[in-house]
């Protein structure tokens, strides 16, 4: 029996989930749980989601390993050993294999089969999942778990179609790591795909050029071997540690918040205080003052640490200065957790081109800025993702009417609690936009999120509902607050991909809902107690 063989599932279910990422296997898990029959729909030949495809050199998770793990079962916790504090993306892949298997997973997965139309029928309310190996499923609810970045953005670099040398995206690399010892390579872009690259590949490359437009901050992780101390801490008090991560802002336990304010700490005490969180490594540092993120003075204060921390490490002073960002507050762009990034630019193979004034056209033998033209023998694009919304971009999504979601989000995504959109019954969004989502300990908001969609189908099955939509003025509201949030913040100040503004022509809306975790997860709890407040529910029982 081949794999796609034993994935068939019927063609008219309870449910269909499309990606079997760290959403799509707990939402299958949580669906035959319940007594649904539910089937995931999955592009790739094996599950993983995001750890599937992210497969880049030093492709690794920016939050510690035990954080960054299902909490649903205490023996999955209790059996699994991590063998890194930061777990690299092959050891997350085996993580996410072994819980398919632990649970028997696959048999209700279709791999190798992607998602193209997804349509509403009003009068049977059911929702019809059609698919590009030409088959449908019919079912009553749809879960979006296609996650936040997981659709590469288009290589947009003018002439990349003319290079004749080997090129490679961070978003799509091969399985197969090609050799580059003795090349010549360039890499376009320093986000965090790009960081962790260019740090893993730079020892092994004959020359290594790195284009870079804006310097990203980044916090060295201090990654090494996990300990054995801090699993026996973790699970001896994992309750606490779990609850104090889903009222956590970010949903991470260990980057604890402190109540102090910035400029009303002495100067020395503040110092220290950066010191002690730099480090611990990684986001622990986000937590050191709580106006860090809202106001401008007390964020240059963390710049100016880290300009200094940059300055220590790299050597001439001219590459140092051009790394060091200077255009936006600190933690408006989603900050990087490294493992030796500023370090690799003391190397003698490495070169910084700044390219912010001299944009870059490639060119057969490889890359032109500013007059100057680089030779090639590979280039590397790492250009980011077209986030949150990208993956259901690519499905002709339609609601009510024969609506398009494309069409509805046309001034940017509309959401009520980032769950649901009004005109869209019954399909349900796994940390949408609208939600904490990659502000967040992504797995932490992914459990919230499918915990509350299972609750308020069973709460339905109970009332005898068969239909829950968002109501337009519920959308409204939520979409203003979420806007008001973030506009108290140093958040839009920065053209970040947390606004789409990597992208041409997306609309420029700040998508996360920075309130944060424990904020938003009340919320959510307290629409579900006063009978799913702001949303329509239809049925025996209304």
């Amino acid at each position: 029996m081949t794999m796609q063989e034993s994935a068939a599932a019927p063609k008219t279910l309870d449910m269909v989930i499309v990606g079997a990422g760290f959403a799509g296997l707990y939402m299958l898990h949580k669906a035959r749980a319940m007594g649904l029959s539910a089937c995931v729909i999955e592009a790739a030949d094996g599950v993983g989601g995001t750890w599937y495809w992210n497969r880049y050199p030093g492709a690794r998770v920016d939050v510690e390993s035990h954080e960054y793990s299902y909490s649903f079962s205490p023996e999955l916790e209790q059996d699994w050993e991590w063998s890194e504090r930061y777990a690299a993306q092959p050891e997350l892949l085996r993580y996410l294999n072994h819980v398919a298997d632990r649970f028997d997973l696959r048999r209700d997965v279709r791999f190798e089969t992607r998602v193209t139309e997804a349509t509403y029928d009003e009068n049977a309310h059911r929702w019809t999942v059609k698919t590009d190996r030409g088959d449908a499923v019919s079912a009553r609810f749809c879960v979006m778990a296609t996650g936040c970045l997981s659709a590469p953005k288009k290589i947009d670099v003018p002439g990349a179609e003319t290079f004749k040398g080997e090129v490679y995206t961070t978003g799509d690399w091969p399985r197969q790591h090609p050799d580059f010892s003795g090349k010549r390579v360039g890499i376009i872009g320093t986000g965090s795909s790009s960081v962790q690259t260019i740090t893993e590949i730079a020892p092994e490359v004959g020359h290594l050029t790195v284009f870079q437009r804006t310097p990203n901050f980044s916090i060295p992780a201090h990654n090494g071997p996990a300990r054995a101390d801090v699993k026996r801490d973790w699970l001896a008090n994992r309750e606490a540690n779990r609850r104090a991560e889903r009222e956590h802002p970010i949903g991470i336990s260990a980057a604890i918040v402190t109540d102090k304010m910035t400029l009303e700490t002495p100067e020395q005490e503040r110092r220290r205080m950066y010191e002690e969180r730099w480090a611990k490594g990684g986001f622990a540092i986000g937590g050191v003052f709580m106006d860090f993120l809202v106001t401008k003075e007390a964020n240059d204060t963390f710049v100016d640490f880290i300009a200094e921390k940059i300055r220590d490490v790299v050597k001439d002073p001219a590459t140092a200065e051009l790394l060091t960002p200077r255009t936006y507050p600190a933690g408006s762009k989603r900050i990087c957790v490294d493992t030796g990034y500023f370090e690799v630019f003391n190397r003698s193979n490495v070169k910084l081109v700044d390219i912010a004034k001299a944009p870059v056209t490639v060119t057969p033998k490889g890359v032109k800025t500013g007059g100057v033209e680089h030779e090639l023998d590979v280039l590397i694009f790492g250009l980011g993702f077209d986030a949150m919304t990208g993956a259901l971009g690519k499905i002709n999504i339609r609601g009510r009417g024969g609506e398009a979601l494309k069409n509805k989000w046309d001034g940017g995504p509309r959401t009520y609690l980032g769950l649901m959109v009004s005109g869209f019954p019954n399909m349900f969004l796994v940390t949408g936009p609208g939600s904490p989502s990659v502000l967040s300990n992504m797995v932490v908001s992914i459990e919230q999120h499918i915990d509350w969609i299972s609750a308020c189908i069973a709460s339905m099955g109970e009332r005898q509902q068969d239909t829950i939509e968002a109501t337009q003025a519920a959308e409204d509201a939520w979409v203003a607050h979420v806007n008001e949030v973030a506009d108290m913040t140093l958040y839009p100040q920065a053209n970040s991909w947390y606004i789409g503004a990597n992208v041409a022509g997306k609309p420029r809306v700040f998508m996360p809902y920075v309130a944060g975790v424990g904020v938003y997860r009340q919320k959510c709890d307290e629409v579900a107690a006063n009978g799913y407040e702001g949303f329509a529910l239809s049925g025996l029982g209304r």
